[in-house]
């Protein structure tokens, strides 16, 4: 048996909804014709289904109820708004989503361990947006070398040779959104002067 869509569910259950109301409220079918000007013939088939309900017809019946007209149709829910995180590990680094649907920007948060500190830098199409939630990061971007503390945030083009990793002896959390060229956050880290090295 092939299940009803639930635009096609809820209409199903506007005529019960309707009869329903109505005898709660003990009106008949012919003072509600009375009230509304539908027919007494129109009124019981869209009660019995055999009628589609539409907007012309629901409208009057819901000002001679004095209901709203989302009482009459039993509008769904809108449903639940959370994001159902789910982490998984790429390349060594814990990466979790926290977009559901497909679209031109995506965002995610980004665990990257104390040990993923070896600069690699690769290069793809796209723009990115980073801000540091928690732990050092240090950010590579074609000739910029930056660190980059907590509440910091820094954009790129992924066009750029580029990497990330931590800086320092702890992981470091990052807010991640990317996507296509052009779509940027205007928001960027001010490069800081690197410190001389000792000699090996």
């Amino acid at each position: 048996m092939e299940e009803q869509s639930p635009i096609a569910a809820t209409l199903a259950q506007v005529g019960p909804r309707l009869k329903r109301i109505r005898t709660q409220r003990g009106v008949s079918l012919s003072a509600l014709s009375e009230a509304t000007g539908i027919s007494k013939s129109t009124l019981s088939r869209l009660e019995t289904g055999q009628r589609r309900p539409s907007l012309e017809l629901l409208l009057p019946i819901a000002q001679a109820h004095q209901v709203p007209l989302d009482e009459l149709v039993g509008a769904p829910e809108v449903g639940d708004p959370r994001v159902r995180c789910k982490p998984r590990v790429h390349n060594g680094r814990t990466v979790i989503p926290l977009t559901t649907h497909p679209g031109p920007l995506q965002a995610w948060k980004s665990i990257i361990p104390v040990e993923q500190n070896r600069p690699e830098p690769c290069t793809h199409e796209g723009y990115e947006w980073l801000y540091v939630l928690s732990g050092r990061l240090r950010l590579i971007v074609a000739n910029h070398d930056l660190i980059l503390n907590p509440g910091e945030a820094a954009e790129f083009d992924t066009r750029l040779p580029h990497w990330f990793g931590p800086s320092g002896d702890s992981p470091v959390e990052v807010l991640n959104l990317f996507g296509p060229q052009g779509e940027r956050m205007h928001i960027r880290a001010k490069p800081q002067p690197r410190r001389s090295r000792p000699p090996a």
